[in-house]
C-alpha cells in the first residue's frame, strides 16, 4: 500500500498573483519602454513570478490526482500497474521535494544571481589545479542549472592550475543554492606533480556574494576609490596584453579590492569591478549587525587543514564528505562533474522544521 502525505509548500501564491498584476500595469505605461534596462529586469522578474504560479498550480492539481489515483488503486488494482503507479509518486515527490527546496530561499538575497570567487590555499601547484577543478565543476553544475555561467576574473598559477577566480552565476535563487558553497574545500589524492606518486593534501576557499541590484542603497564616494589600469593576462585572443583595458578599484577606507578583465573595455570591466566592490561593501555592513550575517555569508576561516566545510578524498578511497551535514557521497567524479544537489539540498534543510514534502511507504 502506498501512502502520500502532503508537505504543506509556504508560497505566497495571492502575494505572487497581486505582483503580477501590479507589474503588468506598469508595462502598459507608455513610458515604461524608455528605460530598456529596467524594462529587462521587469520582465525577468514577471515571467520568474508566471512560472513559480504556474509550476504551484501544477504541482498542486497533480497531487490531487495522484491522490484520486490511488484510491482507485486501492479498490481494483486491476489495470494498474505497480511500476508505473512508483514511478509517477516517486516523479511526484521530486517535484514537491524541489519546490519546497525553493520555500527555504527565505533570506533577502537569495533569489539573486550569485559572485563566486575561488582562491588557492596551502598546497602550491597542486592548490592551484584544484581552484581550476572546482572552477570546471561550478561549470558544470550551472550549465545543468541552466544559469548564465560569465568568468569575470581569472589568475592562472604559475606552472599549472589558477591561483584565483572570480565568476559570475546568473539565474532566479543562484545565490540561495550557491551560499551552501561558502567556505573551505579540502583535496585528498594522488599529486599528478609529484614525481614520487605521493599522496597530497590541499586547499581552496570559496567566497559567494549576491548579485545587489542598483537599487539598493550602498553607498561609495569617489574620493575614497583608487582605481588602477592594468593588461589584461591569461589566454584571450589578440586583445589580450594589447591594452591595458583591465581594471582594479580599491576602496580605501576598508581596504576591498575588486578587479574584472573580462571584457573588451575598461568602460565594461569598471562597471562589473564596481559591482562586485558593491556587494562587498553591503556584505561587510551586514557584518557589522551579528544578527544577519550568517544570512549572507556565513563564517570565513582560514585556507587550510581543520577549518574545511567538505572533504574531497580521492585516495586511499573514495569520498566526498560534507562536515556541517554529515552528507556522505562515493561517486567522486559526478560531484566533480557538477552533481552537488545532494550537498545543497541537505545544508538547506538544515533549517529547523525542514522536512521531505512527499513520502511514501509500502506496507
Amino acid at each position: 500500500m502506498i501512502y502520500l502525505k502532503r508537505q504543506v509548500i509556504h508560497f505566497d501564491i495571492a502575494g505572487c498573483e497581486s505582483e503580477i498584476k501590479k507589474l503588468e500595469a506598469m508595462m502598459n505605461d507608455q513610458d515604461f519602454w524608455l528605460d530598456l534596462e529596467k524594462s529587462r529586469k521587469t520582465n525577468i522578474k514577471l515571467k520568474q513570478l508566471k512560472d513559480k504560479v504556474l509550476k504551484y498550480n501544477v504541482l498542486k492539481s497533480d497531487m490531487e490526482d495522484m491522490e484520486a489515483l490511488l484510491e482507485l488503486w486501492e479498490e481494483a488494482q486491476d489495470g494498474f500497474s505497480p511500476q508505473e503507479v512508483l514511478a509517477d509518486v516517486a516523479s511526484l515527490k521530486k517535484r514537491s521535494d524541489e519546490m519546497y527546496l525553493e520555500t527555504l530561499l527565505s533570506g533577502i538575497y537569495d533569489q539573486n544571481s550569485a559572485i563566486v570567487s575561488l582562491h588557492a590555499g596551502a598546497g602550491g601547484t597542486e592548490s592551484m589545479d584544484w581552484v581550476s577543478m572546482l572552477l570546471r565543476m561550478y561549470t558544470r553544475w550551472c550549465e545543468d542549472k541552466k544559469y548564465e555561467f560569465t568568468i569575470l576574473d581569472i589568475l592562472p598559477g604559475e606552472e599549472a592550475g589558477v591561483k584565483s577566480a572570480t565568476f559570475e552565476a546568473v539565474g532566479e535563487n543562484a545565490y540561495g543554492y550557491l551560499k551552501a558553497e561558502k567556505g573551505v574545500h579540502r583535496l585528498v589524492r594522488i599529486s599528478p606533480f609529484d614525481s614520487s606518486s605521493r599522496r597530497h593534501t590541499s586547499f581552496a576557499s570559496v567566497d559567494v556574494l549576491p548579485e545587489i541590484s542598483d537599487d539598493v542603497d550602498v553607498e561609495i564616494k569617489s574620493e575614497d576609490l583608487r582605481v588602477d589600469t592594468f593588461r589584461s593576462g591569461g589566454a584571450g585572443g589578440q586583445h589580450v596584453n594589447k591594452t591595458e583595458s583591465a581594471i582594479r578599484i580599491t576602496h580605501l577606507p576598508t581596504g576591498i579590492v575588486t578587479q574584472c578583465q573580462n571584457e573588451r573595455s575598461q568602460v565594461q570591466n569598471r562597471e562589473t569591478a564596481m559591482k562586485i566592490l558593491k556587494a562587498k561593501l553591503l556584505e561587510l555592513k551586514e557584518r557589522e549587525a551579528q544578527e544577519k550575517i550568517k544570512g549572507i555569508k556565513g563564517e570565513m576561516k582560514k585556507i587550510e587543514w581543520g577549518s574545511q566545510i567538505r572533504s574531497y578524498v580521492f585516495h586511499p578511497y573514495s569520498l566526498i564528505k560534507d562536515h556541517r551535514t554529515g552528507t556522505e557521497v562515493g561517486n567522486v567524479q559526478a560531484v566533480m562533474d557538477g552533481d552537488l544537489d545532494v550537498f545543497i539540498d541537505a545544508y538547506l534543510k538544515q533549517k529547523p522544521g525542514a522536512s521531505l514534502s512527499l513520502t511514501e511507504e509500502e506496507m
